[in-house]
């Protein structure tokens, strides 16, 4: 049975505002919230980036049984795989077991801040899989020390875990990182419905869920809601090659100065129309995804969520 979550997209609403959205999306019928893990926005209009995991933990608290998921974090060069685990295991606790730990190798964008460089993608991919292994083994609740190639962890120890770990996940953009989700027998998370990416997964021995995220932009007016997508959501046009890459949110303007409202109009569904979205929401089911990200670009949340609970979640149900 397929699974909805609700974005909350930490680069277009401060902290307070995640909060209220998350439990509003509770009480409109999600089944769990995925908060983006960010330093910068990618585009100035956006205009937000607070701590994902201060936000994680206050919904925590005001929720009751919705699911909460990071979609997704670094856990190498920003923050070190230890200190994730330390995050993950007090959330994991805190939310009554209600936390799926999203990891990622990682954006320019977010992890330059600290000054140490940015590796080539298999650097990161293998420091990626030293993470992992790191965060399995200090969820096991013992003292670790481990020298890889790329981490170091001198004798930590978690003293606060959950009674059973939170489940993996791991962000593929194409078949490489989806074998090494596989390969470390955690979930998958996706941006495009690409069956490809969870046979990737399934054939090097993925096990959990498989997340994906939908861009949909709702608004009352077609027009409006184009308006919208171009001016908070521009930015994934440009493909996760360049995504990736780029270290600043004025590199994202300048790269997406010549996307226009219509290219974007051609991978978020706009307006009012439920079927529309509907539609997008099933290539991603039909592709063999069972938990859909529901991201709804724009300012009026309470507008969405309505519009979620009224029509579209009750379609999509019925898929």
């Amino acid at each position: 049975m397929t699974s909805y979550g609700y974005k909350l997209m930490s680069e277009e609403h401060g902290p307070c505002e995640l909060v209220r959205n998350a439990c509003r999306a509770e009480k409109a019928g999600f089944d769990f919230a995925a908060i983006s893990d960010h330093y910068d926005p990618w585009l100035y209009s956006q205009g937000h980036s607070p701590l994902a995991w201060t936000v994680l933990g206050a919904i925590a608290a005001g929720t009751d049984r919705l699911g909460l998921a990071t979609a997704v974090t670094c856990p190498t060069i920003r923050y070190h795989p230890a200190v994730v685990a330390q995050f993950a295991a007090t959330l994991a606790v805190l939310s009554g077991g209600r936390f799926t730990l999203g990891l990622g190798a990682g954006e320019h964008l977010n992890e330059h801040v600290v000054g140490v460089g940015w590796p080539s993608p298999e650097t990161r991919h293998q420091m990626l899989a030293e993470a992992i292994d790191i965060i399995r083994l200090l969820f096991e609740g013992g003292t670790v020390s481990y020298e890889g190639a790329h981490v170091i962890v001198d004798r930590a120890r978690l003293w606060d875990v959950p009674e059973s770990p939170p489940p993996l996940a791991v962000a593929a953009g194409g078949p490489k990182a989806a074998q090494l989700a596989g390969e470390k027998a955690a979930g998958l998370f996706a941006t495009e419905p690409l069956h490809e990416l969870i046979e990737t997964w399934k054939h090097a021995g993925g096990k959990g869920g498989l997340f994906a995220e939908v861009a949909l932009c709702w608004a009352p007016d077609e027009a409006e809601a184009v308006r919208i997508a171009y001016e908070r959501f521009r930015f994934a046009a440009l493909g996760w090659k360049v995504m990736a890459e780029l270290p600043r949110p004025d590199g994202f303007e300048a790269a997406t100065r010549w996307v226009r409202p219509q290219d974007v109009a051609q991978y978020v569904a706009c307006g009012p129309d439920a079927e529309r979205h509907v539609a997008a929401v099933r290539k991603y089911v039909d592709a063999g995804f069972d938990h859909i990200v529901v991201i709804g670009v724009g300012p009026d949340q309470e507008g969405f969520l309505r519009f979620w609970e009224q029509e579209l979640g009750p379609k999509l149900r019925r898929l």
